[in-house]
């Protein structure tokens, strides 16, 4: 079980600063990724102009999805933690699930659902790694007890 982190923010100001670090992700992501894909659809002789234009008018659109999902997954994070009083991984589902559901709200009762699943499921699996990451690490730090030393009359070399 994961504790409170109290190296971050309190819960209003944490909204603000995942949706910004959200964002920043998505613009930077996406900035690579739409200028890869616009030099590849340009004429040759074209392609930095046709990267930096594919740049200029997709990436801060995909840092803007990123964003609103960071947002809200954050939002909804605070809020379950608020109702449950509880900080553990159960959250993170909780609140991905939540944030597929409003975020395919409206495509429908059968898409919600579905996108609430599979964020659900997503974040099941990455909560459930940094568990298994955290056990796994934790022993590594777990301590050793020291070797016991022989009683005094006894000597450690013993003959077979």
């Amino acid at each position: 079980m994961s504790h409170a982190d109290h190296t971050r923010d309190p819960c209003p100001w944490v909204i603000l600063n995942d949706f910004g670090g959200a964002f920043a992700m998505g613009a930077i992501g996406g900035g690579i990724w739409h200028g890869i894909k616009g030099s590849r659809n340009s004429p040759r002789g074209e392609r930095l102009v046709g990267a930096m234009s594919a740049i200029k008018a997709r990436a801060p659109v995909t840092g803007g999805n990123f964003g609103v999902w960071g947002g809200m997954f954050s939002t909804f994070d605070c809020a379950v933690k608020g109702y449950r009083q509880k900080e553990d991984a159960w959250n993170g589902i909780i609140s991905g699930f939540m944030t597929g559901g409003c975020l395919a709200l409206r495509s429908g009762p059968k898409a919600t659902l579905g996108s609430a699943v599979a964020c659900g499921i997503l974040l099941s699996v990455f909560e459930g790694i940094g568990v298994l990451l955290n056990r796994t690490m934790g022993e590594v730090n777990r301590p050793v007890a020291p070797p016991l030393e022989p009683p005094a009359g006894q000597s450690s070399v013993t003959i077979a």
